[in-house]
C-alpha cells in the first residue's frame, strides 16, 4: 500500500482559553486570602498598577470607573504616532465573556447600607508550647546524668503529638547500641513527667501510669483497665461486673474515676494553630428582608498609575519598545481590575440567590434547611453551574444563624411521606437532637431513629442513618448506653 501526502479542510469548534480567561477564572475561585496574595503579586509585577491610598478614596476613578475609562488621547505633536498606542481596554469580539463569566458593565455593588461597619473578629494571639519543648524542658531539669538526659532526649523524639511512644525499648538500644534495661528505666523516670501518662506504649499503660502517679486505691480501677478495656468500650457493664463478681454499682463507681483520666496526654499540647475564619459575605436582618454585604475590608483598591498613563499620552518621549511594554502592561492591569470586579459582582449576585432559596434557613435555623443544588442557583442568576461551583468553594458567609461555607446551603434532599422533600443537613440536626434527648440507660438503635423519622414525616433507609450519625461522630446505641448510681444518681461515662 502506497503512502501519501494529502492536505483536507476540516471545520471544527474548538474552545480556547486565552491566558485572560484563565486569570479570571482563577480569581473567580481564590478564597479571600487568597486573592490579597494575587493581588500584591500583581502590585509587585505590574508597574501600571498601583494602590490608591486613603486620602484619595475621593477621586473619581475606582474599581468601577478604572475597569472601563480609555487611556488619555494622544495630543497632535505633528509626529504620525503608531495606531497600536491606542490601548482598547475591551476584550476582542472572538472572546465571549458572557458564555462564561457572565460579564457586563457592572453596576455599583457598594450601597449606602453596606458602609457601616462590619461584625468586629478578635484575633487572638498566644505563644504555644510543644510536647516535645515541654517534655525537653522537663529533661533538663531532672536529675539525670548527661547519659541518661541523652537517653531520654531519644526517647521523647518518638513520642508522637498524644504523648505515646512510637517505637519500642529494644529498637532504642540498639541505636544506642546499649542495654534495653538502661532505656526502660529512663522511660519509667519520663512516665512521671507532666502530662502524666506520657511516653506510655498504649492506652492501657497509659492510664495505669496515672493511677499509679495519682495513687488511686479503688480496687476495682486496676482490674477494670488491664482486663476489661474491650468491655469498657462497648458499654458491657454485665461481663465486666460477673468476671470481678461485683455489682454494677460498684462498676459505676469505679468507671467515675476511670473517666477522670486522660487518655491522650498530649492532647493539651495540641499543635494544631486555630485558623480563624474571616466571612467574604456578611448577611444582615434589617426589618423583614436581609441585605448582603461583601467584606472588602482589607483588599487594595487599585487603579491605573498616573505616570505610565501620561507616557502613553505623548507628552513624554520613549522609545517603541517602551510604549509597547507599557501598552500590554496597561491592558493587563485593566483586565486584572475588570476580573476582581466580576468576581465581587458574581459573588454578590449568588449570595442573594442563596439568601432568595434558604430564607427560612435565616429566618429559623437548621432545622428549616431546604434541598438546593448549584444547578437551581445557575439557573437563578443565569449563569453556568461551573461558575457557580467556582464561587462557592473556599468562600464563606455570616449569618444571623452562625458563620457558614457556602458550600453548606447545597445539600441533597430527603423524601418525605407528605409534603416536599427537606434537605440532609435537616435531617441530621434532627437525628443530633433525638440522640440528645435518649435515655441514657436505653438508647435509641438506628431503627428506632428510622421510626420516630418517619413520625416526624421523613422517610429514611436505617444505613442512612447509620451513615449520618457517623458523621456527625455520634456512636452506636451500644456505645452510647451509660449507667446510673442509684444512690447518687450520678452519670457515668467513660470518654476513652
Amino acid at each position: 500500500m502506497a503512502l501519501e501526502i494529502k492536505q483536507t479542510l476540516k471545520l471544527t469548534q474548538q474552545l480556547i482559553m486565552t491566558p485572560q480567561l484563565q486569570q479570571a477564572i482563577k480569581l473567580l475561585q481564590l478564597s479571600r486570602l487568597e486573592l490579597l496574595t494575587a493581588i500584591n503579586q500583581e502590585l509587585e509585577t505590574n508597574p501600571v498598577l498601583e494602590e490608591s491610598l486613603a486620602d484619595e478614596e475621593q477621586e473619581p476613578e475606582s474599581w468601577e470607573t478604572t475597569a472601563n475609562q480609555e487611556p488619555m488621547p494622544e495630543k497632535d505633536t505633528g509626529d504620525s504616532a503608531p495606531s497600536e498606542l491606542t490601548v482598547e481596554p475591551r476584550v476582542s469580539d472572538d472572546f465571549d465573556w458572557e458564555a462564561y463569566l457572565e460579564d457586563k458593565n457592572p453596576p455599583a455593588i457598594r450601597q449606602e447600607w453596606e458602609n457601616r461597619d462590619g461584625p468586629t473578629l478578635e484575633n487572638f494571639s498566644a505563644v504555644s508550647t510543644s510536647l516535645k519543648t515541654h517534655l525537653l524542658w522537663q529533661l533538663q531539669m531532672a536529675p539525670l546524668t548527661n547519659e541518661e538526659k541523652f537517653v531520654g532526649a531519644l526517647i521523647i523524639g518518638n513520642i508522637d503529638e498524644d504523648g505515646y511512644l512510637q517505637t519500642t525499648t529494644e529498637e532504642l538500644a540498639a541505636e544506642l547500641q546499649t542495654d534495653a534495661s538502661q532505656i526502660e528505666a529512663v522511660l519509667k523516670k519520663i512516665h512521671e513527667f507532666e502530662p502524666v501518662g506520657v511516653g506510655a506504649r498504649d492506652l492501657k499503660e497509659c492510664l495505669l501510669i496515672q493511677v499509679e502517679v495519682k495513687g488511686i486505691s479503688h480496687p476495682l480501677v486496676r482490674p477494670i483497665i488491664k482486663h476489661h478495656l474491650k468491655n469498657l468500650e462497648n458499654r458491657n457493664y454485665t461481663a465486666i461486673a460477673k468476671d470481678l463478681k461485683t455489682t454494677h454499682e460498684d462498676i459505676a463507681q469505679a468507671l467515675e474515676i476511670i473517666s477522670q483520666l486522660e487518655p491522650k496526654p498530649g492532647r493539651s499540647f495540641d499543635s494544631m494553630e486555630t485558623r480563624y475564619i474571616n466571612p467574604d459575605i456578611f448577611v444582615y436582618k434589617m426589618g423583614n428582608d436581609y441585605e448582603i454585604s461583601l467584606n472588602e475590608d482589607g483588599l487594595p483598591k487599585l487603579r491605573i498609575n498616573n505616570y505610565y498613563r501620561e507616557a502613553l499620552s505623548g507628552n513624554t518621549s520613549i522609545s517603541e519598545e517602551t510604549k509597547t511594554y507599557i501598552q500590554n502592561r496597561l491592558k493587563s492591569a485593566i483586565w486584572f481590575i475588570k476580573s476582581i470586579h466580576q468576581r465581587q459582582k458574581t459573588i454578590y449576585r449568588v449570595a442573594q440567590s442563596i439568601v432568595r432559596f434558604q430564607a427560612d434557613f435565616f429566618d429559623r435555623g437548621i432545622a428549616h434547611l431546604k434541598p438546593l443544588t448549584l444547578r437551581q442557583v445557575a439557573e437563578d442568576v443565569q449563569m453556568h453551574e461551573s461558575t457557580i461551583s467556582r464561587v462557592t468553594t473556599n468562600k464563606y458567609m455570616y449569618t444571623p444563624q452562625g458563620v457558614f461555607e457556602l458550600k453548606f446551603f447545597f445539600n441533597s434532599g430527603i423524601a418525605r411521606v407528605h409534603g416536599e422533600q427537606v434537605a440532609s443537613e435537616s435531617v441530621k440536626e434532627k437525628i443530633k437532637q433525638i440522640v440528645m434527648s435518649e435515655n441514657i440507660e436505653n438508647p435509641y438503635s438506628d431503627q428506632d431513629i428510622v421510626n420516630l423519622l418517619k413520625q416526624s414525616n421523613i422517610v429514611i433507609a436505617r444505613r442512612t442513618v447509620a451513615k449520618y450519625r457517623e458523621m456527625l461522630g455520634l456512636l452506636s446505641s451500644s456505645k452510647r448506653k451509660r449507667i446510673i448510681t442509684p444512690k447518687k444518681k450520678l452519670i457515668v461515662d467513660s470518654h476513652i
